[in-house]
């Protein structure tokens, strides 16, 4: 029972580091300097994770028409010679195989929009300027994070807002006694109306800095604005970007698209930050839910259901009890939080009568009156510069029976099968200058999940997969027009705490996607993603840091392939060595 005991000691300290916006990585396990207890595997501070094996499970195989057949194949290396035995008081700074974002080869204007030392949960403000010289209208908006810490610190959660706008969303490393830097890119060319105006400037990375947590968060954000010029031409971006106002929103009255952006986390340092490892009672485990670990995140529009999605399964830095699989390479979308997106468009001749509505948004299988979950909506909206008023109406809604079924197995190694799912199916029509349009949006979310742990909780394990796949049909401006998106996300791990205190966690965590535009029978363009996260490593539980004696490791694959072009990176690291870094397409 070691670790119910001790994460019931510890959740005090995680909440109350976490609370900005009833959010905030509830900072994961302490800092590897820390001399203090393990928590439960996956939950920060009180964490808790996945059966054990000998060496990461390997990445799940994808199907034939997504993976080219001369892909080149990068087993992960062995440690290099002069790599250490085990992790030292450095390592190397945080990266990520991720691509940079593309940049024109054009006039560029450079704003530094926050600049701020995190040290408590004081937000930074400040004021935006449009820049000067570069135009208004961009071929391309680059926001940059460049940050610097060290000492001891958990990881925390931040946001950045421009006018009301939230533009970004990310968490941190944690640091070295002697100190990281690490950066993040981020295209946000399609908030473009936002940045043509001045406005306010919000930024907070909540943090708590005391005797034993000393990292201060030293940030510097700049958003660099990239000008038309020869070929390069203003990006098409959306018209307005809108928030809500009390709960509502009121859209232009020739709104011909609409599109909501729901940046959804869970955290908060209570088990939402786990979600996908709560369980229903009779099942004797420390997180509880009442119907278990499906959740999906829903919108609705004046009561009504316009949206479903899958939340990503994000782990922080210092995820499943074990920091050292995060020093150098975060889980997926661990910096950069994306937002899940929802076509409103069907909705658009309901919304443009002038008039606000009312938009919710809810995350399916939270328990009543648990917080945990944060989720700020932006509206991107496209108009019609040739009609004052685009009137027409939402003719469909077709909603399927929610699947939720988790079922517990007691026995000397306990167990919760989830199986879990929706359908949502909405249409309408909107009457344009250039003739009426009709948009249908369907949706379809799966989650499959076998969650299985020992008395204690000293062997805790989870496989499972997530799958959302969105098809959007257009009709009415020339050919139809179809984008059908095929999202899947995959957590396969283990944490075990043997009798010695050697606690080890082998994990490996999917982010893939398949996107392919038609129009008429012609397919315009497409995609692959294939970013996958491996890792394996223990260290020494409940004893000071020189003494416990940690390995570990990590590797990233990033595929991304494509109408577009390739891109293939991969990064190996063992005992917070870089000891491979290779490009290949």
């Amino acid at each position: 029972m070691r670790r119910r005991i001790v994460m019931s000691m510890l959740a005090g300290v995680a909440l109350s580091a976490s609370s900005f916006l009833g959010a905030g990585p509830a900072s994961a396990v302490p800092p590897a300097d820390a001399a203090r207890p393990a928590a439960t595997p996956a939950r920060s501070a009180d964490h808790v994770a996945a059966t054990p094996r000998d060496a990461p499970s390997e990445t799940p195989a994808g199907t034939a028409a997504d993976t080219p057949a001369d892909a080149p194949a990068h087993p992960p290396a062995g440690p290099a010679a002069d790599t250490p035995a085990e992790f030292g008081t450095d390592w190397h700074d945080p990266l990520t195989a991720a691509p940079p974002v593309a940049k024109p080869a054009t006039k560029s204007c450079a704003v530094t929009v926050a600049e701020a030392q995190f040290r408590d949960f004081t937000p930074y403000r400040g004021t935006y300027t449009p820049p000067s010289g570069c135009g208004d209208r961009w071929s391309k908006v680059v926001l940059r994070l460049d940050g610097k810490v060290k000492g001891r610190q958990f990881d925390r959660l931040g946001y950045l807002h421009i006018g009301g706008v939230e533009i970004f969303r990310t968490s941190t490393p944690e640091p070295s006694p002697d100190g990281i830097e690490w950066s993040v890119e981020k295209d946000v060319t399609r908030y473009s109306d936002t940045f043509r105006r001045g406005g306010d400037v919000e930024m907070l990375i909540g943090n708590v800095v005391d005797d034993t947590y000393t990292g201060v968060l030293d940030v510097k954000v700049t958003l660099t604005f990239y000008a038309q010029g020869g070929a390069v031409k203003s990006a098409g971006t959306p018209d307005r970007v809108l928030t809500l106002r009390d709960g509502t929103l009121t859209t232009p009255r020739n709104s011909e698209r609409i599109v909501a952006e729901v940046y959804a986390t869970g955290s908060g340092g209570g088990c939402e930050e786990y979600w996908y490892l709560t369980v229903p009672d009779p099942a004797p485990y420390s997180c509880k839910a009442d119907k278990g670990p499906y959740r999906e995140v829903q919108i609705k529009v004046d009561g009504q259901l316009a949206g479903i999605a899958e939340p990503f399964p994000t782990v922080w830095t210092g995820g499943w009890s074990n920091p050292f699989l995060w020093y150098v390479i975060p889980g997926p979308r661990a910096f950069d939080i994306k937002p899940i997106e929802y076509d409103l468009t069907p909705y658009a001749g309901l919304l443009n009568d002038g008039r606000p509505h009312r938009i919710d948004v809810s995350v399916v299988g939270v328990p009543a009156g648990q917080t945990g979950w944060s989720t700020p909506v932006d509206v991107l909206v496209w108009q019609d510069a040739k009609r004052a008023h685009v009137s027409g109406a939402l003719t469909e809604v077709r909603v399927g029976d929610l699947t939720n079924s988790a079922t517990y197995t007691p026995g000397s190694q306990e167990r919760l099968d989830t199986v879990g799912g929706h359908r949502l199916t909405t249409a309408g029509y909107v009457d344009t200058s250039h003739g009426r349009v009709w948009t249908t949006v369907r949706r379809t979310l799966a989650n499959t999940s076998a969650h299985h742990w020992t008395d204690g909780e000293n062997t805790d394990a989870l496989k499972a997969t997530w799958t959302d796949d969105e098809t959007v049909t257009v009709d009415g401006r020339g050919p139809v027009g179809v984008r059908r998106t095929h999202r899947t996300y995959t957590m396969d791990g283990t944490t075990t705490l043997a009798a010695d205190d050697r606690l080890r966690t082998v994990l490996t965590l999917g982010d893939r996607a398949a996107v392919d535009e038609t129009r008429g029978e012609r397919r315009t363009t497409w995609s692959r993603l294939d970013d996958t996260y491996t890792g394996d490593a223990t260290y020494t539980a409940n004893v000071p840091r020189d003494q416990r004696h940690a390995v570990g490791t990590t590797s990233e694959r990033y595929r991304l392939y494509g109408s577009d072009g390739c891109y293939d990176r991969v990064l190996v690291t063992a005992q917070g060595v870089l000891t491979r870094d290779r490009s290949d397409c």
